[in-house]
């Protein structure tokens, strides 16, 4: 497990760009379920976060782009709050390397895995809120997703919203997604997703959350399918 020495804080502190008033928060939003009691992991603090970032970017893309319709900013907020890239900007920061896991899960590498990287990256940004307020996680969130948000055209559609929009516009249904499977314990579960469309053949995927899982269901039919995401 990290020890979060007076060193490992300033060090981190210092890659996020924000000094926290009550360090405790900062070291919750960093402890995986696989060492936390109960409420004392960062699923809390991941759930809030996943919103303040979504407001975030919902405002930004609003203020910047007046002349917008609603259709193409839900695409780009959609690409902008996804696991994926949140996980990214937690490997630029370094976040892997804070990360608090039980020792079989950190020998296992559980926290380079994207979905902790994204789900602790969000429950950073929820900590950040509640020890500064809105202004200290908007000058946060701005200043990592600042070059993805600029890069419009560099944003690809997730998988799940891609199959959506190709769906309605073959004129067939609304992909439906079902959860065949669940194994593992509950700090490292591992879902199985079928998705189907019409009455064309389903698709599975896996993954270690059911978003992730649907992810990979929605990327394998459009592979099958020979189509671009």
């Amino acid at each position: 497990m990290v020890r979060f020495t007076e060193a490992r804080y300033q060090e981190l502190a210092e890659r996020l760009g924000y000094d926290f008033k009550d360090r405790a928060m900062l070291r919750l939003a960093l402890t995986h379920a696989s060492v936390g009691r109960a409420n004392r992991d960062y699923e809390r603090l991941e759930f809030l976060g996943d919103r303040v970032l979504g407001l975030v970017i919902a405002e930004k893309l609003y203020l910047e782009n007046p002349g917008q319709q609603e259709g193409p900013m839900a695409s780009w907020h959609s690409a902008l709050v996804r696991g994926e890239l949140c996980a990214e900007i937690a490997r630029l920061i370094g976040l892997q390397d804070f990360i608090q896991l039980g020792r079989k899960e950190s020998e296992l590498g559980v926290h380079l895995s994207s979905s902790v990287l994204g789900d602790a990256m969000e429950a950073v940004i929820a900590a950040i809120y509640l020890d500064g307020g809105l202004d200290a996680a908007r000058q946060f969130i701005l200043r990592f997703w600042g070059t993805a948000i600029a890069d419009k055209k560099a944003l690809r559609k997730d998988a799940k919203t891609f199959l959506q929009e190709w769906a309605l516009a073959q004129g067939l249904p609304i992909p439906a997604y079902r959860i065949k499977g669940r194994e593992g314990p509950d700090h490292a579960p591992r879902f199985v997703v079928e998705v189907a469309v019409g009455d064309r053949l389903p698709a599975e995927g896996e993954g270690l959350n059911k978003r992730l899982a649907e992810q990979a269901a929605a990327k394998a039919f459009l592979l099958r399918e020979n189509l671009r995401t």
